[in-house]
């Protein structure tokens, strides 16, 4: 009998303990005991200066929704980001060769240089973390979201150039010089590469 009484006041004790030690680990994890970054003034370095002479025609607004998990077997860490995303592309001028304008009387005749992607961004302030997960005996990876971020903006280029951007970015452009040319007198005529 007096057995059978230890033993239970010994599971009691360690279930005792392991609901405070439990707990504890919750109370920790409470934002009452974290402090807010401070954000350091530093200098700002200017280290280039570039000139571009991309002709942006067509922006493309994107939405996606990207699930990274990281699963080991003591624990999952996992992030659900809603990334809102900018693709913007164009025609770089400076690809153009002496060759690829030509002027006959009042008409230019014009070799485009191919569409491109110039540029794709997540827009921060719409891009947003719906869901964080971290197991309970892993420890919280700061990279997790960059990664679910840089997938973002792989995919949304990817999308965008399956949804025709290029395209659309050639037939902008073309559209956009005829008018520049239109104000001059000249009529432009595009052709093929």
């Amino acid at each position: 009998m007096l057995k059978t009484r230890l033993v239970i006041v010994g599971l009691l004790l360690a279930i005792a303990a392991g609901v405070v030690l439990f707990g504890a680990l919750l109370w920790i994890r409470q934002p009452l005991f974290r402090t807010p970054p401070k954000i350091q003034n530093t200098a700002t370095i200017l280290k280039q200066v570039q000139t571009l002479s991309e002709l942006v025609t067509v922006k493309y607004v994107l939405e996606k929704v990207v699930i990274l998990e990281d699963v080991k077997w003591y624990g999952e860490n996992r992030v659900l980001l809603v990334a809102h995303g900018i693709v913007k592309a164009g025609v770089d001028l400076q690809e153009l060769r002496p060759d690829d304008v030509r002027v006959q009387g009042n008409k230019v005749l014009v070799k485009l240089p191919p569409a491109r992607i110039t540029d794709v961004y997540l827009d921060d302030q719409k891009t947003r973390v719906v869901d964080r997960a971290t197991g309970l005996l892993r420890a919280f990876d700061k990279d997790l979201e960059q990664s679910a971020r840089r997938q973002a903006v792989d995919d949304l280029a990817r999308s965008a150039r399956f949804n025709g951007i290029q395209g659309d970015a050639e037939a902008r452009a073309r559209l956009q010089l005829a008018n520049l040319f239109r104000q001059f007198g000249l009529e432009v005529e595009f052709v093929r590469n």
